[in-house]
């Protein structure tokens, strides 16, 4: 995949500053273009996995490279063990070799993720996407040897999560350096909102960039990131399809317009409330209904739902078209 702004990139240093950057192949790059991170949907209080295969059936249909069940966007925190690794399996059972599949198997404790990753892989998972541990905020010492013991226990591909927002820490770029010397991770998904870090990243390892933000697809792949790991591909998969590809392919004037189309929708949904509440919200209103949320998400009020409606429909978007 070619990045947006071609081969050539001003002289930048390497992480020992005594040698020039040069493009090279990236260890993760099976895994560019659009990744959509799939809610979970439940139904009095249970997984719906009628629902969940037909989500995943809308993306296979629409393109999309890879799927992501049991993320953030996925309600993994409400999820039990069980459920955790039975919507995996379902994942990968209905998806069948046509995406790629990259399980959210992430935890704060490290015995917890190498006990879900190893279950991951053992169903067939593709990739394991492995947040950052949260709430115990570890040292960068402390993210290393977690992020190094996961990808040596497995041999599937291994994603790390940067979201500080979410973590209450951010992965430094010198941890990440390190990181990319240990086989097996791959790929970086970058959610710092932050173009230095990933312009950092890219600049100084041979590990995929993978855009965390929505709105920050484009700007991300502008200075090298290959793809997106993406919520709005929930509602409009096709749509992120075309903004990745232009944009890969150098197509600046396309990659702009498909960006403008989609930042009010990015911006306008997801701000209206923490993800997945108002994504779920939405699904309702195109009619691809993804059930309740799981406390503590609770749904959004009167007033957010009318701003998400006008959203919609300032979109395009209505009950008979979720395109």
């Amino acid at each position: 995949m070619t990045c947006l702004i071609g081969s050539v990139y001003p002289s930048l240093q390497n992480r020992d500053s005594n040698m020039t950057f040069e493009i090279r192949p990236r260890k993760g790059s099976d895994f560019a273009g659009l990744s959509v991170a799939i809610v979970t949907p439940f139904t009095d209080g249970e997984v719906n996995y009628p629902r969940l295969r037909e989500q995943v059936e809308f993306q296979i249909e629409a393109g999309t490279r890879c799927i992501v069940p049991v993320g953030t966007t996925g309600e993994s925190p409400t999820l039990s063990h069980d459920e955790h690794e039975k919507v995996i399996a379902e994942v990968i059972q209905c998806v069948a070799g046509r995406a790629k599949v990259m399980a959210g198997t992430g935890s704060n404790s490290t015995a917890e993720a190498l006990r879900l990753t190893k279950r991951a892989a053992a169903e067939g998972a593709d990739a394991t996407l492995q947040v950052a541990p949260y709430y115990n905020k570890p040292t960068q010492e402390g993210f290393y040897q977690h992020f190094k013991a996961v990808a040596e226990a497995v041999e599937i591909p291994v994603c790390v999560y940067n979201i500080p927002g979410r973590c209450g820490k951010e992965i430094e770029v010198e941890t990440i350096q390190r990181l990319a010397d240990v086989p097996g991770i791959t790929m970086v998904k970058e959610a710092t909102g932050k173009l230095d870090q990933c312009s950092a990243i890219v600049g100084t390892t041979d590990l995929t960039v993978l855009s965390g933000d929505d709105s920050l697809t484009l700007p991300m792949m502008s200075v090298g990131a290959e793809g997106i790991v993406s919520v709005v591909g929930n509602l409009v998969p096709r749509d992120m399809i075309e903004l990745v590809e232009a944009a890969a392919a150098g197509d600046l004037a396309k990659a702009m317009r498909m960006h403008h189309k989609l930042f009010a929708l990015c911006q306008n949904m997801l701000g209206l409330s923490t993800n997945p509440i108002p994504l779920k919200a939405a699904m309702m209103m195109v009619g691809r209904d993804s059930g309740e949320l799981r406390l503590p998400m609770t749904t959004l009020d009167a007033s957010s739902m009318q701003k998400l409606q006008e959203t919609l429909f300032a979109y395009g978007m209505n009950s008979a078209l979720a395109k």
